[in-house]
């Protein structure tokens, strides 16, 4: 029996998870920025000590699809369940487009989108981001599932200014808006209107009247169209008799409450509507008054497509409600868990790479100290460790860095061995940041010709200290070997080992952890969230 578990992060394919964990009709909303198949590779950047080379980026993901076994395979899912309409687009698109990287994709969004409409309640609403590239094939398979009647609004969202995309020697305009493709299940979908301010020539144009105090209003017409034959009252007020829009007691009150103007004895009086009372205007379908993060934004995380928070908790104040289930299959860094938590909601994250999980469970920590979630896939145990390492030595690599909070390392694409798997900066003095190697071994012999090797890297990096994180238990030749190291002298905390053999199983259990000194406090490590004040409100705009 699948069953929905709240405030969880999953490590692995949200297909198999959807599938596996979630039950019928138990999400309010789902929010999903997928790869969009630009065919790029997107690198993830680390906070790099001044003085260090941008050496600590590695590939967070591969935005591209190709047409194989595994497409094939899902392609024959999608025939063979119960959406008939959803089997004729996914077909007619495969004729059209034939077997090829753009039909690998939409065969791989269309499965997905079938679970998230299983998924999602009756009141239920989602939003998916995606760009020019593919949003068009998308509206037509999101049809397909949800019902051309329950396409909502095509938001457009300006996430960047002009664009370097108009260099010269390319025809076109620039690219600077993304779209996010809105559906409900039903005709009773939750939805709570949202408001934008109003810009200040507006202000200064509408609401030109001001009190003492500072307050700005403007005036409306008091007296009653259409006069008796629209029921309107007929008497006198302030010394004018007219037909009016509220009674006699009303207009009183109105008055006392200081909300009638009359601009001289014998003029018409006039309601008085306060700027600081208007909720603003009801938000359209252009959303140009959220920019992009910076890069000096506090927020900012360092991944390669992370969208702002001022975005996702428009999204989820609009189509959601305090203590509702927020779902993203692909969590990328956590954007919109971290709103959901923020606002009040509930949550679910899901991701393929347990970079994108280690990363979104530390952004959580840091913002909700207090908070206690869930993470399940990522290895718990050496049993499950183990199993990683054979499924996939760079996401054991990446995995294991994080258990000693170390940023994965890679000059180049996955492959490129250069001895380091990962890299820690600490402070010990006033001057430079101190470096540390990472190295992880995920296989089942591990010898002393390794420590050697360290050594040796230890040395060509001008590191401190170096690292070694294995899978197995350390060999006593090793153990000499790492000894006969020597130690890093602290000028202020003492000597370190200037190698350290730590193993996995050690640093699940709590046995085992790298002795380093660091008067940073880890400031120099990967980009820290701020603490979050819990309120349900939606924070300021912008930067």
């Amino acid at each position: 029996m699948k069953l929905t578990t709240t405030n969880t992060l999953f490590f692995g394919d949200n297909l198999a998870i959807l599938r596996e964990h979630l039950a019928d009709e138990s999400i309010d909303l789902i929010y999903l920025d997928p790869p969009f198949n630009s065919k790029r590779d997107y690198n993830l950047l680390f906070k790099t000590p001044k003085g260090h080379a941008s050496e600590a980026q590695i590939t967070a993901f591969e935005d591209s699809w190709h047409w194989g076994d595994q497409a094939e395979h899902e392609f024959d899912e999608i025939l063979h369940q119960s959406n008939t309409a959803a089997a004729e687009m996914i077909q007619s698109l495969r004729r059209f487009l034939h077997e090829n990287d753009m039909m690998a994709y939409l065969v791989m969004m269309g499965n997905r989108l079938l679970e998230l409409h299983r998924v999602l309640k009756p009141t239920g609403s989602l939003y998916l981001h995606c760009d020019p590239t593919a949003s068009h094939y998308l509206k037509m398979v999101l049809d397909a599932i949800f019902g051309p009647q329950n396409f909502r609004n095509e938001i457009v969202w300006k996430r960047s200014s002009a664009h370097s995309d108009t260099k010269q020697g390319r025809k076109g305009y620039g690219n600077i808006t993304d779209t996010i493709l809105y559906y409900s299940k039903s005709d009773d979908f939750t939805f709570n209107t949202q408001y934008s301010e109003y810009d200040e020539e507006y202000v200064e144009k509408t609401y030109s009247n001001v009190d003492p105090d500072g307050r700005r209003w403007k005036s409306s017409d008091l007296t009653g169209p259409g006069g008796a034959a629209k029921g309107n009252p007929l008497y006198e007020f302030m010394g004018v008799e007219r037909y009016w829009r509220y009674s006699k007691e009303n207009m009183a009150r109105l008055l006392a409450e200081g909300r009638i103007y009359q601009s001289k004895p014998g003029a018409v009086p006039r309601m008085k509507h306060y700027l600081d009372e208007m909720r603003g205007i009801a938000l359209q379908n252009l959303w140009d008054d959220i920019p992009p993060i910076s890069a000096q934004a506090q927020e900012r995380l360092g991944y390669p497509t992370q969208k702002p928070l001022a975005l996702l908790e428009r999204v989820i104040n609009a189509s959601s409600n305090p203590g509702d289930v927020v779902l993203d299959p692909f969590c990328g860094c956590g954007t919109a868990v971290h709103a959901a938590q923020k606002l009040g909601r509930s949550w679910i994250g899901i991701d393929i790479t347990p970079l994108a999980i280690s990363l979104i469970e530390k952004r959580m920590k840091e913002a909700f100290p207090t908070l206690q979630f869930e993470v399940e896939g990522i290895p718990k145990d050496l049993d499950g460790a183990q199993n990683l390492a054979l499924r996939d030595k760079y996401h054991f690599q990446w995995w294991a860095c994080a258990l000693v909070g170390a940023q994965p390392y890679q000059g180049k694409k996955k492959g490129a061995d250069t001895g380091i798997d990962g890299v820690i900066y600490f402070s010990d003095d006033v001057g430079p940041a101190k470096k540390i190697i990472v190295s992880v071994k995920g296989g089942e012999t591990v010898t002393r010709t390794m420590m050697a090797d360290l050594k040796n890297s230890v040395d060509r990096e001008q590191a401190a200290i170096g690292l070694f994180v294995t899978l197995v238990p350390p060999t006593k030749p090793m153990k000499v070997e790492a000894v006969s190291a020597g130690h890093y002298q602290s000028p202020h905390s003492g000597a370190f080992d200037k190698i350290q053999i730590l193993t996995i199983e050690g640093l699940l259990n709590g046995t085992e952890a790298p002795r380093y000194p660091d008067l940073s406090r880890g400031s120099t490590g990967s980009r820290k969230a701020r603490v979050e004040e819990v309120d349900g409100q939606q924070g300021e705009l912008g930067l």
